[in-house]
């Protein structure tokens, strides 16, 4: 299937993407310092929906046949992103991770929500608006 960006080849390519697995790396990395009885709570679920926001861009990738599949997915990504922001204020309110931190996680978060904003208000130039390229789509698989 052919998007309308030439600069987007996959979703790999997509800026929002890469600035995902940023944020998932650093959150990976803080939440290593968060106490044992955490692992199962705060540890896991701030690990989750940081990973997730990625997650959703890429099956939104997969969605692109169809406009409102493409949003829908990323209207997903942006509520992880949300409960990552909620995750990350229970870690400072809990003394886990200092101000600057949070400060900078909370920038990057908003960062990578201007840009989901922007593909959503921007999705047709991703998306094909007719199911007729699903031939082409499934043979990049089988």
């Amino acid at each position: 299937m052919k998007n309308k960006l030439p600069y987007v080849k996959e979703y790999r390519d997509l800026l929002a993407y890469k600035k995902t697995l940023e944020l998932a790396e650093i959150v990976f990395q803080e939440t290593k310092s968060f106490p044992k009885e955490e692992v199962f709570s705060l540890t896991n679920q701030l690990r989750r929906s940081s990973r997730s926001i990625g997650v959703q861009i890429a099956e939104s990738w997969g969605k692109r046949l169809y406009v409102k599949h493409f949003i829908s997915k990323l209207t997903d990504a942006i509520s992880e992103l949300y409960e990552t922001e909620h995750w990350l204020d229970i870690a400072y309110n809990c003394k886990y991770i200092n101000i600057k931190t949070r400060n900078e996680l909370s920038e990057k978060c908003k960062e990578i929500g201007r840009l989901l904003g922007g593909m959503i208000s921007k999705a047709d130039l991703f998306c094909e608006k007719t199911g007729g390229q699903i031939k082409e789509k499934l043979s990049e698989y089988f």
